[in-house]
């Protein structure tokens, strides 16, 4: 049973890596998006002007009650009609960062929120902008706090990159359901994708957690 599982983890090895390194692209693609917009929204959120604070709430809260699987398809079918045309590549990662950025802007926004009030009050005292203060004081002190939460969201959005495979985009899970239906070897398969998977998760966990630790020490 070892024997035959090795010597077909062996064959299907390379073709699984070819998910792999689609899945790690459109993760990477999509954590810039969705930390860019998340900074974005949270920054608005604390802005102190109510419009634009009562905009980012709404926005947010609407983007985070839809599920994940009807962004994607929203890019990637509804934008053509208003002439955007994406290739499954760019919606996937355009969709998961859409999507993840209203967690992100969460993150952001209670770790900003979190940084003492004093903080705020003495860079005032010493007659620096807000711009200037948010950028040299808080947002440092923030982005340490926000670091756990963070952490977690870039671990769900690698796993929730399977959810692009339903426009077409040939990430690891993809890969792994075709040779699947080829083959008839769907133990072996599913087990390589669960440990290739976590090959990726846990030392992004370890990474993390080391960071954490370091920047607690400071």
């Amino acid at each position: 049973m070892f024997q035959s599982f090795f010597s077909d983890a062996r064959e299907f090895f390379p073709v699984l890596m070819q998910g792999v390194l689609t899945t790690v692209a459109i993760t990477a693609a999509a954590l810039v998006i969705a930390t860019v917009l998340g900074l974005f929204w949270a920054l608005l959120r604390v802005s102190g002007i109510g419009p634009l604070a009562h905009a980012s709430r709404i926005l947010t809260n609407l983007i985070r009650g839809v599920p994940i699987i009807v962004v994607l398809f929203y890019m990637y079918f509804v934008l053509p009609d208003a002439g955007i045309s994406l290739t499954a590549f760019q919606a996937g990662a355009l969709g998961l960062g859409v999507a993840y950025s209203s967690y992100m802007a969460e993150v952001f926004r209670s770790g900003i929120d979190a940084v003492d009030v004093g903080q705020f009050e003495a860079a005032q005292s010493l007659g620096m902008s807000r711009a200037r203060l948010m950028r040299r004081v808080v947002l440092p002190q923030a982005f340490k706090i926000s670091l756990p939460p963070y952490g977690n969201n870039v671990v769900m959005m690698l796993k929730d990159s399977s959810q692009t495979a339903v426009i077409t985009v040939v990430e690891l899970s993809m890969q792994s359901k075709l040779i699947a239906s080829s083959t008839f070897k769907s133990a072996t398969i599913f087990t390589l994708v669960a440990l290739m998977y976590l090959a990726m998760s846990l030392p992004m966990m370890y990474l993390i957690g080391k960071l954490e630790r370091r920047m607690g020490r400071r």
